[in-house]
């Protein structure tokens, strides 16, 4: 084919969906969920991709990214890539200008591939076939028995491990999580996630008290800027428990920063905030020098390609409400399978993704 197909025009929407039930966490509470989708189109083809982000995301690709892609080279990626970097620089490389980019980059990736009709993992290069899951929910905001009865859903659906949200009450923490363990029976591992609601202290004390209900995962103990206090926690936690932090990454400096500062057992990365499929793979290398194992942060439709060709890569966050959603308007996506695995769809180009347009116009912002 040509070397060279000019990107055409790209579109860009925000819808907002709300959740099933209101939601919180140790240090956050929602009750809707906004989602920037952009799609690409270049020759016969349509790219897509999304960010979970505020709806001033999409106002930014409007006025600023699109302006920078149109007219590009579709297969030139990290090229329109580095150009979108570049225009954003009196704006902000953290935050929204990011997770911005990360919408168009996706979008790239996805229509590269369909322009070439292969799966996105084959363009991307795939170093196994599967990614690993973990049920991500559990929040602060849920009554017991639904607590019990989603940690318990995932593992008798064959994921082996579950993650649930601590630290908005502290006193009654441990309690939940024994309930959850009692739940899950004893071969599931169970994860917990304080979302820094911990102090220093205060989260050492409960590390050591997970000990009684085998917590192997734990998640922003405290803030994840406050790099000494991980370092803290990773070093004095018992042996069995591993520290994780990562997913308000914006750029590399900042997960160069958590890595050399040994913060972690494990790095978290999420492409909806790190500038998408390229900067998700520059974090992937990142960790691959530092010999610490990568884990990918919510949005599971969009981090399982890129997750089967990042080398150091751990699991994948099956999220309730992403995944939730990316049931709701896509089409095309895949559950995890009896083993808590989940297989990208190699029969189709590119994500595989199709947006459910009419499905989605009831919740489209203006």
């Amino acid at each position: 084919m040509d070397q060279h197909v000019p990107i055409e025009a790209l579109d860009v929407a925000a819808y907002e969906i709300p959740t099933d039930a209101p939601e919180s966490d140790g240090t956050l509470k929602w009750d809707s969920t906004t989602l920037v989708l952009v799609e690409i189109r270049a020759g016969d083809k349509i790219g897509l991709g999304y960010t979970y982000a505020h709806k001033a995301c999409a106002t930014l690709i409007h006025d600023t990214l699109a302006g920078i892609v149109e007219g590009h080279n579709a297969l030139a990626v990290r090229e329109g890539w580095l150009k979108m970097v570049e225009a954003i620089r009196n704006l902000g490389r953290p935050g929204i200008s990011s997770m911005a980019i990360a919408a168009v980059d996706v979008a790239i990736w996805d229509l590269k591939a369909r322009l070439l009709d292969i799966p996105l993992v084959s363009l991307l290069g795939a170093v196994r076939p599967t990614v690993p899951v973990y049920g991500s929910g559990g929040f602060t905001s849920y009554s017991t028995e639904r607590l019990q009865a989603q940690v318990g859903g995932w593992v008798e659906a064959g994921i082996p491990r579950v993650k649930m949200k601590i630290g908005r009450e502290p006193e009654r923490d441990l309690e939940r999580i024994r309930l959850a363990r009692e739940t899950i029976g004893h071969e599931a591992e169970l994860y917990v996630d304080a979302n820094g609601a911990y102090a220093r202290k205060q989260a050492l004390a409960m590390a050591d008290a997970f000990q009684a209900h085998d917590v192997s995962w734990y998640e922003e103990p405290v803030s994840s800027d406050d790099l000494a206090g991980l370092r803290l926690l990773r070093d004095r936690a018992p042996g069995g428990v591993e520290v994780s932090a990562g997913e308000y990454g914006f750029d590399l400096p900042y997960f160069r920063r958590m890595l050399e500062a040994g913060a972690v057992d494990v790095l978290q990365a999420d492409l909806t905030r790190c500038a998408g499929i390229t900067g998700f793979l520059d974090v992937a290398a990142l960790c691959d020098a530092h010999r610490v194992p990568l884990s990918s942060h919510t949005a599971p439709a969009l981090h399982l390609h890129p997750a089967c060709c990042a080398t150091p890569l751990r699991h994948l966050e099956y999220f309730h409400d992403h995944a939730r959603i990316e049931a709701m308007l896509f089409e095309g996506g895949v559950d995890p399978d009896s083993q808590g695995d989940m297989w990208p769809d190699l029969s189709q180009p590119g994500l595989g993704l199709t947006f459910k347009r009419q499905d989605a116009q009831h919740f489209r912002l203006a």
